[in-house]
């Protein structure tokens, strides 16, 4: 889930629970497939590759992969149909959430309501996404090179920004440069934690505690369903009201 960069804390926080781990799956499973399905050359395949990272940075049990793509060289035809959908939250918040999805009726059915429950209003294609640029992400731990190392390393690669913390490296680049970029970042310093095409807002939202906390549920309800792959957000929320949330929701 992307947002204001303090609410990657809480994500962490659930992203350790097992019960997340059987979602991170099924997520990934559903990627694998549907990049699988223009071919399961990985090498002849960048999206394949991309999904393959993500999958064994978050140890997805090999065994597992390879059935998945034994499972598509054989035939399966099930697809997954990539939808957006858009909409605002508590306190005007933009939200896009991308799903993939057998059943488009179910999927829209679903997250309608979700917005509905918690206060928001699903709108129509390109509704907040004009709010957003869609741009290449990929991210490094803290201890896989020094910031300058990475500064220049990924400069030469043809990123356009690089974010060095203590919690690690964040490289951005244009979409279209992902899969460029992540390679020579690879040669450098091996596989990254992940590499993914995500959603940048232009401008941040700032929210009240209040908004926060059912902004929150919205967010986590959308992420928690199994046919949305990512949820992406504009908000800004304070330190002190983050920590509190973080702390309510143990």
């Amino acid at each position: 889930m992307a947002g204001h960069s303090q609410f990657k804390n809480i994500m962490h926080r659930k992203g350790a629970q097992d019960k997340k781990r059987a979602k991170i799956f099924t997520r990934l499973t559903r990627e694998i497939q549907t990049a699988a399905k223009t071919g399961t050359d990985p090498d002849a395949n960048p999206r394949l590759r991309t999904a393959l990272l993500a999958a064994r940075a978050a140890n997805m049990p090999k065994d597992n992969i390879d059935r998945i793509l034994k499972k598509i060289d054989g035939g399966d035809d099930t697809i997954y149909d990539e939808i957006r959908y858009e909409g605002y939250g508590p306190g005007g918040v933009a939200i896009i959430v991308d799903a993939l999805t057998d059943n488009r009726n179910r999927t829209a059915s679903e997250v309608r309501s979700t917005f509905a429950k918690y206060g928001g209003n699903l709108g129509e294609t390109n509704s907040v996404s004009f709010m957003f640029d869609r741009i290449g992400q990929v991210t490094y731990p803290a201890d896989a090179a020094s910031a300058d190392d990475m500064f220049e390393a990924a400069l030469e690669a043809g990123a356009e920004n690089v974010e060095s913390a203590e919690s690690g490296h964040e490289v951005t680049c244009p979409a279209e440069d992902l899969n460029t970029v992540r390679e020579s970042l690879i040669e450098s310093f091996g596989n990254p934690e992940s590499a993914e095409l995500t959603w940048k807002p232009h401008n941040s939202t700032p929210v009240g505690e209040d908004q926060a906390r059912t902004l929150m549920k919205l967010l986590d309800s959308l992420d928690d369903y199994d046919d949305v792959q990512s949820v992406s957000a504009n908000f800004e929320i304070g330190d002190d009201v983050m920590a509190k949330l973080a702390a309510e929701a143990g």
